[in-house]
């Protein structure tokens, strides 16, 4: 029976596994700050492996900057830390598939590795934009202690509640700062996305160039689906001292290219209306010309897509032919530009001979010439390929703002929320499926969480959600502050609560099944109990307070979502607790893991759990009178679930 280790995963560790088995003769040994040996990487053999010559210089095309490397090692570093459930701030608890974490988002993402490694459909981001004024969490001198580190910058007040850094643009790390802490998410925010998801980021001109080059490093630049300018502001900001900027953008990258799941939009009416003809069977078609029009669309350039085309007015055959033939009594067709030269079909002859139903022989009078027309149905029409410039039209949305007023919030409480339409548009292009999973860890004022839901209610598919939000405390004398908010976060689960109930009141036929419940997991520290003292130190006192190995203030839903954490499963799953033989047993997700926390559990309880076989069973140290009791748990379980992973905490 294995300890549970109450830990996020050790990403460099299992970074070091990965590159073993790709390059076995690279793994060399090191030691750790205890002098026990580790496993390490040999990066000299491992940059020859990766070479076709010698490598003798240290000259390389690279993106860095001051703290990277540091900020690699802080992404990749396990943490002590669990996220505790908050029913009383939740909504539809039991039912629900969403989640709204509270925390730093660096920690939350650490934490969620594997319980939601490669499980995100799509993740959309608004992170700081590096102005000047944003303020964000982040340590970047890791040559200290975090201990001095966070007495020297102020990183806690005079209370202990840790607070934001100001990056300021006259500090000299002013990019370098912004780059770590963005690069760190994005490192783990590619765990999780799926093999077909892909990753949405806001970011405007300060830091564009910036963010491209991080998620080009990240998710290499092959996997680049497009960079969008998003027009928010058709005004232009008027406070800008020489050009009046009207749009941001949206980076987007797909965690695998060959894997993207890509959608496009529904013609608009504008589209539909050109569709103004209608064929035998009642099916409305445009005419459109099957020639090729681009400068580079002549004979010479692609002779396969050149042939004729012959027509007979009296009988109406008509067919294709790479065959120059004068035939009698026919019209002899071939792709003639304006310009009088011989161009190109945008068909070979082989689609031309299988669709020749869909073409139109049809005299040009502007041309004074014979050409073909395509029937170009609307019904089965290709969807629209979302172009790289949007504009208010395109997002079909208000300002951010006034959709925020329309729930009853004071424009003041939260300053420029993005619009709904915005994000609605991105969740559109990549996700179609039941139980996709969304995910926004700067979710603010909840702008994603309400977008998802209203998509949900107009499409009818049932996508989750996962916002993330830090903590963070609402100014004093803020607008907030007087509407009552203390924290951004309280801000974000009030809106998704009125947009719930406001979806559901504005169509009531429509969404009695819809999800606008989440549940809320809040950030802190392990369960377990620390030892801080030495042998010799302990008290009597200090012994009769360390009996329990898990903080007094824990209850057994803290431990159930921390087990869930460390065994890799989804926090959103359904759940019972049920009494037997006095001993409270918890069952998540019909046996997905199986939990009792109880103290001195009688073996005919161990047998009942173990007769369930779940995948995993888990109970405290203290379930257990003495060792051979805990040794009897294994045989027992051995006996009647041998693929049972039983584990203790």
């Amino acid at each position: 029976m294995n300890k549970m280790r109450m830990e996020s995963l050790d990403m460099t560790a299992q970074n070091i596994e990965k590159i073993g088995a790709l390059f076995p003769n690279c793994i060399t040994e090191t030691v750790d700050e205890n002098g026990k040996p580790k496993k390490a990487i040999n990066f000299d053999i491992l940059k020859q492996m990766l070479s076709g010559d010698v490598i003798e210089g240290s000259e390389a095309y690279e993106f860095t900057w001051v703290g990277k490397k540091a900020a690699i090692v802080e992404a990749n570093k396990p943490i002590r830390k669990t996220l505790r459930p908050c029913k009383e701030d939740s909504v539809n608890w039991d039912t629900t598939e969403n989640l709204y974490i509270e925390g730093d988002n660096l920690e939350v993402l650490k934490l969620l590795q594997e319980s939601y490694l490669g499980a995100i459909k799509m993740i959309y981001i608004d992170p700081p934009y590096n102005t000047g004024s944003d303020r964000f969490v982040y340590p970047d001198n890791f040559a200290m202690s975090e201990d001095e580190y966070d007495s020297d910058i102020g990183t806690y007040d005079e209370d202990g509640n840790k607070v934001f850094a100001e990056n300021s643009i006259t500090d000299p790390r002013f990019h370098s700062k912004w780059c770590s802490m963005l690069y760190q998410r994005v490192l783990l925010a590619r765990n999780l996305l799926s093999d077909s998801g892909v990753m949405f980021v806001s970011i405007d001109e300060n830091e564009v160039s910036n963010g491209k080059k991080i998620c080009e490093e990240v998710f290499g630049v092959s996997n680049c689906v497009g960079i969008i300018s998003n027009t928010n502001n058709p005004k232009g900001r008027s406070d800008d001292k020489y050009v009046a900027t009207a749009h941001e953008y949206i980076l987007v990258y797909a965690k695998s290219i060959e894997h993207l799941t890509w959608y496009g939009f529904e013609p608009t009416e504008e589209i539909t209306k050109r569709y103004n003809k209608t064929d035998s069977e009642g099916r409305r078609y445009r005419e459109i010309d099957l020639r090729k029009t681009g400068e580079n669309d002549l004979r010479e350039d692609r002779p396969n897509l050149f042939y004729y085309f012959y027509y007979c007015e009296e009988t109406g055959e008509f067919y294709p032919s790479r065959e120059d033939i004068q035939k009698s009594g026919y019209i002899q067709i071939k792709p003639q530009r304006e310009d009088g030269k011989e161009g190109n079909w945008r068909w070979g002859l082989e689609t031309a001979e299988k669709q020749i139903q869909d073409l139109i022989p049809k005299f040009m009078p502007a041309r004074k010439v014979w050409g073909i027309m395509q029937k170009d149905y609307l019904e089965g029409r290709a969807l629209v390929k979302p172009t790289s410039s949007w504009t208010f039209k395109d997002v079909n949305s208000e300002r951010g703002t006034e959709e925020f007023i329309e729930l009853g919030f004071d424009k003041r409480v939260f300053p420029k929320p993005k619009p709904l339409g915005t994000i609605e548009r991105c969740v559109k292009l990549c996700s179609k499926e039941n139980n996709d999973i969304i995910m926004d860890f700067f979710s603010g004022s909840g702008t994603a969480a309400q977008s998802v839901m209203r998509l949900n209610a107009t499409d009818g598919i049932n996508r989750n959600f996962i916002m993330i939000q830090y903590e963070e405390e609402c100014a004093e004398g803020s607008d907030a502050k007087k509407a009552g908010f203390n924290t951004i976060c309280e801000i974000g689960k009030e809106r998704i609560r009125r947009a719930g109930a406001k979806i559901k009141e504005d169509n009531p036929l429509t969404t009695q099944d819809l999800d606008i419940g989440f549940r809320v997991l809040k950030l802190d520290d392990t369960n377990m109990n620390e030892v801080y003292y030495a042998a010799g130190e302990y008290t009597q006192d200090l012994l009769s307070m360390l009996e329990s190995n898990v903080k007094a203030d824990r209850t057994d839903l803290d431990l159930l979502f921390g087990c869930l954490l460390e065994s890799g499963v989804p926090l959103s799953l359904p759940y019972t607790s049920e009494i037997i033989e006095g001993c409270t047993v918890h069952t998540y997700n019909d046996g997905d893991l199986i939990a009792c926390f109880d103290k001195n559990i009688p073996d005919s309880v161990i047998k009942t759990i173990a007769k369930r076989q779940p995948l995993r069973a888990v109970f405290r140290d203290s379930s257990f009178a003495n060792s051979p009791s805990k040794i009897n748990v294994g045989e027992v379980f051995k006996l009647l679930a041998p693929d049972t992973r039983v584990k203790v905490i």
